[in-house]
């Protein structure tokens, strides 16, 4: 387990870190998918596989507008984790697969203080595992990649910290050594 003493910048993903979401995602992949069927896009089987064909013909905005506002509902009917009361006093930030305005809303709801960076689905152009997330969110905190932890609860967060060339810790490992 990496100690957050020897890192300079602490990066959390949010849902299932700092809070769970009150999202019924098998919702949001069936209205995902039937704002591609009205469009004349037959939708893949995954949630995932949907924003990437939405992406490819063009209907990014649409599906983005039905994931954000179940993620921004689910926000404001969130529930608070036990990481949220493990903030160190390093910069740090929030790096995650949900919209900005969710985290941000998520994140006032429960009054986590300390998180002074967001970085959502939304803010770049590509998405965890790809590293830019995790690296605008370091470049925003005035951090180096050397000296970054990252704490998440997927593999494709420990992916996305791989390719990033941070430390990573999984939230269970990190509750035990700091909750």
């Amino acid at each position: 387990m990496m100690e957050h003493e020897a890192h300079e910048t602490v990066v959390f993903d949010l849902d299932g870190t700092l809070v769970h979401l009150g999202v019924d995602w098998a919702t949001v992949a069936s209205e995902v998918a039937e704002t591609l069927r009205e469009r004349g896009v037959t939708p893949p089987d995954t949630l995932w596989g949907m924003l990437e064909t939405s992406e490819e013909t063009d209907n990014r905005a649409a599906v983005e507008r039905v994931i954000a506002d179940h993620e921004r509902d689910g926000a404001h009917d969130s529930e608070r984790l036990a990481a949220a009361d493990t903030i160190p006093s390093c910069p740090v930030g929030v790096c995650s697969l949900n919209c900005e305005d969710a985290v941000h809303i998520a994140i006032e709801k429960h009054d986590i203080e300390g998180v002074s960076v967001v970085i959502g689905r939304d803010s770049v152009t590509t998405r965890k595992p790809d590293p830019e997330p995790l690296l605008e969110t370091v470049r925003r905190l005035d951090g180096d990649p050397s000296t970054t932890l990252f704490i998440g609860d997927t593999k494709r967060d420990e992916k996305t910290a791989e390719r990033a060339d941070t430390d990573y810790v999984d939230i269970s490992e990190w509750l035990r050594a700091y909750a």
